[in-house]
This record gives C-alpha cells, structure tokens and sequence, in this order.
C-alpha cells in the first residue's frame, strides 16, 4: 500500500528504539548545527514530530524524516520521541525524504524582514543582547546581523518595499554604508528614488561601495576625502529588462575576472551554509558569503588602523 493510503499514528517512542535509515541521501550532519538544535529542543521541546516507519517485528522503528532532530534530542538528553509512525517501503522512504528536503508545499520559510522583526520581539523581553543570544544558543555578533532587517531606516524601507533595492540583503547593506560613510549612502538613497519603474538597486554597486569605503579607511585617507560625492556617478542598477544601450556603466576601473575555484577546491556546502546563517544572511550563496567576509576584513583593518 503506498504511503498516502496509510494512517499515520502519533505516539510517544522511545529513542532507542528509533534507528537511522542507512540509505538516507544525507551524508553529513553539521555538528554547530545540531548543538543549536539540541538547544532549542532544551528549551521548547521537540516542535515537529519525525516520521518513521516500521522496522521489524520486535518494536523497532526507522526513520524516514527527522535524523537531525533525532541526533540532536539525544544530544539535549532527550529520552523519548514524539513521533507519526506511517508504513511504507525503502524506494517510496527515500522519494518522501527527497520531496521533505525539497520543501515542495510543505512549508515557505518567513521572508528575512518577518524573520528579523521575529528573532526582534524575542530579544528585547531579554535584560541584554548577549543574554538573548544565548536564548537562541547563537553568539551576540549572530543575533546583530539576524535582527539587522528589522532596523532599516524610513527610507531604505520605503525602497525596499517600493521594490527600488534589490533585496532584503542588498538594503542591509545600505544601511552598513550609511555606518561608514552617510553623504555617500544619502547620495546612493537619492539615485535610486530617482529610478524609473521597474529599476533597482543592484547589490554589486553597494558592496563596491563597502568595499571602497572598507579601502579608504585602511589607507587612513583624511576624513574630508571620505566625505567626497560617490565614486559611483550613475550606477548599474538590476533591471528585468536587458540593459539598454543608452544605461551608463558605474565608473569604476573593469577589474580582471576573478579565478573560480576547481569543483575540487570548493568549500563544503554546509560550511557556506554556517557562515550565512552566522552572517544572517538570507540564503547560502558563496559568492556573497564571500563578499560578505571581505567587507568585513576590510572594516576589521579600518578600525585597526584608525585605533593605532
């Protein structure tokens, strides 16, 4: 019988009687991930059931969904499991788990603004940052770039939500540059509420800002300069369209392509995942994660210089 012809029954199993499918698709299990997991289950408990199937006749039960919330109720010493018991064979298993991964209606994660106003609201009944990230078993540096989104200025929100910035990601960015250098972000904030309809803001022309800025202060350049008009003096904003002929290119020297990495040399996918998610950013793209760890080297070396 197949899987959506049979009844699921909750109950309340005990762990050791719950095995690991050996021929689950996931190979590697973050271990910063599952202690963070393992935390919350701590704190609240097991919020959604795994789901298992019957192993043998003894009692037994193997799972099908669920093996990192299982490693890690074992980890937050978790004796029992609630768990929904479903019936059905390892061929049919392995497409559940594959759909489960692939998120296809099972569940739509909050939008990085909901999240961030969210991870907010649970952070302020605490008496300190540091006491609130602890709540969440993260670090303060996690819970500043998680809650960054809920702290947008009134007019980087008007843009964000006018659709004029790119991304949530790109807006966050905004607001860092404002940090660093307010003429040049207020300079940027009046370009782009001068877009047409339908353009926006990239975030390569943030991050190149970020990065000159980051460069101008390594440098110990007068204060005077950093106060200067943009670099950028007509940016290359994303458009749904093609560019059109007549747009004018951001006037920056064209720097050579950057080498890609060999599929050998490439770092571990949940590592990129890590580094996101301490990052806060809203997905796990290497090539702005990459981005992200640049601009802020080049901010650590800004205040290094400037504290000597």
């Amino acid at each position: 019988m197949a899987f959506k012809d049979n009844s699921a029954e909750l109950k309340l199993i005990d762990i050791a009687l719950i095995e690991p499918d050996p021929a689950h698709p996931r190979r590697h299990c973050d271990e910063v991930g599952l202690k963070g997991l393992a935390n919350s289950i701590q704190s609240k408990g097991l919020i959604h059931p795994v789901l298992v199937r019957p192993a043998d006749a003894a009692g037994r039960y193997r799972l099908i969904v669920g093996e990192r919330r299982w490693r890690a109720a074992q980890l937050a010493g978790e004796t029992q499991l609630p768990a929904l018991v479903r019936a059905c064979d390892g061929d049919e298993a392995l497409e559940i788990q594959v759909f489960e991964n692939l998120g296809l209606g099972l569940r739509a994660p909050l939008e990085p603004r909901e999240m961030a106003g969210a991870i907010q609201t649970i952070a302020e009944r605490f008496e300190s940052r540091e006491a609130a990230a602890e709540h969440f078993g993260r670090n303060p540096t996690w819970l500043n770039q998680a809650t960054a989104a809920a702290n947008l200025s009134p007019k980087v929100t008007a843009l964000l939500d006018s659709g004029k910035i790119a991304s949530t990601s790109t807006a966050i960015q905004l607001e860092r540059l404002a940090q660093k250098n307010v003429a040049k972000a207020d300079t940027l904030i009046d370009q782009v509420e001068q877009l047409p309809e339908g353009e926006k803001l990239s975030k390569t022309v943030v991050d190149r800002a970020l990065s000159e800025e980051g460069l101008r202060r390594s440098k110990k350049k007068p204060a005077v300069e950093e106060a200067e008009a943009p670099v950028v003096t007509t940016p290359a904003w994303e458009s749904p369209e093609p560019v059109a002929a007549t747009t004018t290119a951001v006037s920056a020297p064209v720097a050579a392509p950057t080498p890609q990495p060999s599929a050998s040399r490439r770092v571990h996918p949940s590592k990129i995942r890590l580094v996101a998610e301490i990052l806060g950013l809203a997905d796990g793209d290497e090539e702005e994660v990459l981005s992200r760890l640049v601009d802020e080297f080049l901010a650590m070396q800004g205040d290094a210089g400037s504290a000597a």
